[in-house]
C-alpha cells in the first residue's frame, strides 16, 4: 500500500495501516527532532506529527509527495513549539535565530567521530530554516523542490536557502574546528559525513517508548 492508502486507512479506523505508515516514516521524523529539541519533547513532536497527519488528511491535495507532507507538519510543529517556549512575546525570526539559542541545551546525541560531532555543532549554529533546508537535502535525499514544499516557501527561495545554508556551514565549520586537519577531513568528506550521521539521529520504530 502506498502512504496515502496506509493514511486513509487509518484514518478509517485501520490500526494495522497506522502502525505500518509509523514504522515506515518514524526514524525519519524522529530524526529531524533530535538534533533540535530534548529527547521527551522529540518523542511527544513525533506523535504529533502523525496524528496531525492523520486528522488533516483531507488538507493533503497530492501536489507533492506525502513525505513532505509529514515533513511540513513536523516543521510546523517543532516552530509552533519554540513560539511557546518564548518568554516574551516578541515574534521569532527563524530565518535569523538557531537551534543553539532557541534549545541552548546540549545535545545528547553521542557522535563516534570528531567530523560528526564538529558538524553536529555547526548545523545547530546556522540560522534555523538554512539548518532545516540543509538537513533535508543532506539526510532526506530531498530535493530543492521537496524543501520549499516542506517549508512552504517558493523554488527559488528554497534554491537561495540551500546555498547560503552550505556557504554558513563552511564558515562556521572553520570557526568551530580545533585543528586544521580535522576541518580538511569535515569538509573534503561533508556529504559522507552528513549521511555517517543518518541513522545515529534515531531510533528505530521498534524502540520507540510505548
Amino acid at each position: 500500500m502506498t502512504d496515502l492508502e496506509l493514511a486513509r486507512a487509518w484514518r478509517r479506523g485501520d490500526r494495522a495501516a497506522g502502525e505500518q505508515l509509523f514504522e515506515r516514516h518514524y526514524a525519519a521524523v524522529a530524526r529531524f527532532f533530535r538534533n533540535k529539541v530534548d529527547d521527551d519533547a522529540a518523542d511527544d513532536l513525533v506523535q504529533k506529527t502523525f496524528l496531525a497527519c492523520v486528522e488533516g488528511l483531507e488538507r493533503f491535495r497530492e501536489q507533492a509527495s506525502f513525505r513532505t507532507y509529514l515533513f511540513a507538519i513536523a516543521y510546523r510543529l517543532l516552530c509552533r513549539l519554540y513560539r511557546a517556549r518564548r518568554r516574551h512575546p516578541a515574534p521569532i525570526d527563524f530565518d535569523v535565530v538557531t537551534v543553539q539559542a532557541l534549545d541552548p541545551s546540549p545535545s545528547a546525541i553521542v557522535a563516534r567521530r570528531d567530523e560528526q560531532r564538529l558538524l553536529l555543532e555547526a548545523l545547530r549554529r546556522l540560522p534555523f530554516n538554512y539548518q532545516v533546508a540543509l538537513e533535508l537535502v543532506y539526510w532526506e535525499s530531498m530535493t530543492a523542490a521537496d524543501a520549499a514544499a516542506v517549508l512552504e516557501i517558493p523554488l527559488g527561495t528554497a534554491k537561495t536557502w540551500i546555498r547560503r545554508a552550505r556557504q554558513a556551514l563552511t564558515r562556521t565549520l572553520g570557526e568551530l574546528s580545533t585543528s586544521d586537519e580535522l576541518l580538511r577531513s569535515t569538509l573534503s568528506n561533508l556529504s559522507d559525513w552528513a549521511r555517517s550521521l543518518r541513522d545515529q539521529l534515531a531510533p528505530r520504530a521498534e524502540d520507540e517508548p510505548a
